[in-house]
């Protein structure tokens, strides 16, 4: 039997009196994509940031695979999120690199797992502009002349270049106009697919963690109230906090 890519046991973190993390648990298996939801404060984002080694537990252990995470030095956890993992910030300026062209910051990720052909280096990031649906004749300019939606485009083909085992998404399409929403998460699902990529994706809108999601995080006060498979949990919510968030959506 396959065995889970990543494991959460019993993380704890607190902010003063606020319990950021209450004894929180998790598996993620290869190819499966888990969505956290929850309002503001419920701990989400600090779960993705413990989860993908940014912040450390008070109590609690991450594995990826057997290796604890907060364990390994600071240069092997470096290593990991330029080899294994990814990230995919909600403000895409703190995914790319702003004083380097748009193919450029494509192109610094392959040579950072040791590409080293130009050619070929610049074939792969014009194949990846394509394939985010950026126009090969934007491929040397800068970021900073592309829209948000072009931008987060841009930090997705940077991520996904070197195919990772694990991408973390902190919010991906937060601030983007609903139709530039929209068109951006068709994009991912076809990609997370095709790459059969693991993704931990913390979201605010229930409608993108049905359609990109597997299973599902409900968390409240640092607390993962409920969980299951995403349709399940949303179609036959439980907890009375999960109720309330899907009857949110459906009264909006």
């Amino acid at each position: 039997m396959t065995a889970p890519l990543l494991t959460a046991e019993g993380l704890t973190l607190r902010f003063g009196a606020i319990a950021a993390l209450d004894d929180v648990a998790l598996s993620v298996w290869p190819g499966e994509v888990v969505a956290i939801v929850g309002e503001s404060g419920s701990g989400k984002t600090t779960l993705l940031r413990v989860l993908s080694g940014l912040l450390t537990p008070q109590a609690g252990r991450v594995l990826y695979g057997d290796a604890d995470i907060h364990a390994m030095g600071e240069s092997r956890r470096r290593l990991l999120h330029r080899t294994d993992w990814g990230f995919v910030h909600q403000n895409p300026r703190d995914g790319l690199r702003m004083g380097v062209s748009a193919g450029g910051n494509v192109g610094e990720r392959l040579m950072a797992v040791g590409a080293r052909h130009y050619g070929n280096i610049r074939a792969e990031a014009a194949a990846w502009l394509r394939r985010v649906e950026i126009d090969r004749a934007r491929m040397d300019d800068l970021p900073s002349k592309f829209s948000g939606g072009m931008q987060q485009r841009l930090q997705i083909a940077r991520t996904l270049v070197t195919r990772p085992k694990l991408v973390f998404m902190d919010e991906p399409t937060g601030g983007l106009d609903v139709s530039v929403q929209a068109k951006l998460l068709d994009m991912l699902r076809a990609l997370v697919a095709d790459l059969g990529l693991a993704v931990v994706i913390v979201t605010h809108d229930i409608a993108a963690a049905r359609l990109l999601a597997h299973r599902l995080l409900v968390m409240r006060h640092g607390q993962v109230v409920e969980q299951g498979l995403t349709d399940r949990v949303l179609d036959d919510p439980q907890h009375p906090y999960t109720q309330l968030l899907v009857s949110s959506v459906l009264a909006a």
